[in-house]
């Protein structure tokens, strides 16, 4: 799957002592990072995420309502299972999902949580993706490594996008960076 490409452009910032960088090339299209924040838990740091978008929003309706490619590039600083990270996504959808929404993608998002749980544990460093490719749907990918099939329907991207811009985000603060109000 040569369509998930890691070439990166410029280097933007450090988050978290993890470079972020300022384009990268999905596909044929090249995204521009939107934002970038840590996420933390207690005290610890979890990962360092980054959002790619073909041009910058800073709003959550924006960003969702923007067509086109997505990238959302999530870089570990420790140890985590994909149970957790598969609980963590459906209690971030089941927070900022109607319903209806949640009915509406519930095959889907349990076929992309079945390909994520094969994957048995990702480990500091690790880059996980998580793209939109309008022609495709959504990939995720483990260091540049496709894991999941292509799952259709831009409603399935944007209820995992809402778990990070929803009205009841994971966090605030990367909520926020995110949509490159904070740095």
């Amino acid at each position: 799957m040569a369509i998930v490409g890691l070439a990166a452009v410029a280097s933007a910032a450090e988050v978290g002592g993890i470079r972020v960088d300022e384009r990268t090339r999905l596909g044929a299209s090249e995204l521009v990072l939107n934002g970038a924040g840590l996420r933390k838990r207690a005290f610890f740091k979890v990962y360092v995420a980054g959002l790619y978008l073909t041009e910058k929003r800073t709003s959550s309706q924006d960003v969702l309502a923007l067509g086109g490619p997505k990238r959302l590039s999530i870089t570990l600083l420790r140890n985590l299972s994909t149970r957790q990270l598969v609980d963590a996504l459906r209690d971030g959808i089941r927070r900022n999902s109607s319903p209806e929404e949640q009915q509406a993608v519930k095959g889907r998002i349990d076929g992309l949580m079945a390909d994520l749980l094969a994957v048995p544990q990702g480990r500091k460093g690790d880059v996980l993706t998580v793209d939109w490719l309008p022609d495709a749907g959504t990939l995720v990918a483990l260091n540049g490594e496709v894991k999941s099939h292509a799952i259709p329907g831009e409603d399935v991207y944007r209820a995992l996008l809402k778990v990070w811009l929803g009205d009841h985000p994971t966090s605030v603060g990367l909520k926020k960076a995110l949509l490159g109000q904070a740095r």
